[in-house]
């Protein structure tokens, strides 16, 4: 199986300066449960490494979710969010955002094409 995936990311519209911020969540039960503790003091939360690989926030350029994806730097971040710490604006985007889900077909081809029939003789 080449090429198939599951992806998931958490979109935030900025509200004080409109921009996208985006960030990518590799276990969504874990998300799920997160969230849940965010709302109900009573659930455990899971620590944000156990669900997020790469504390990386991502910036579209208000091109929304589906955007070319930059880095957001730390002014961008103090910006919209008061803060420039990952772990703060994160669990802010967390909290905000809204779940995207998308799933990445398997690719189709042939695998060397220099050996069998489809080789030239």
């Amino acid at each position: 199986m080449k090429g198939a995936t599951e992806q998931t990311k958490i979109h935030y519209k900025g509200e004080n300066t409109q921009e996208d911020f985006v960030i990518f969540v590799d276990d969504v039960n874990e998300y799920e449960t997160y969230v849940k503790g965010l709302k109900d003091k009573e659930v455990s939360k899971p620590a944000l490494s156990h669900f997020i690989s790469s504390f990386q926030i991502f910036i579209t350029h208000k091109q929304g979710a589906q955007g070319t994806l930059d880095t957001a730097s730390k002014q961008e971040l103090e910006n919209e969010f008061g803060s420039a710490k990952d772990e703060d604006v994160i669990e802010q985007i967390l909290a905000k955002g809204e779940k995207i889900h998308s799933k990445m077909p398997e690719r189709q081809g042939n695998k060397n094409d220099s050996q069998g029939p489809l080789a030239a003789h």
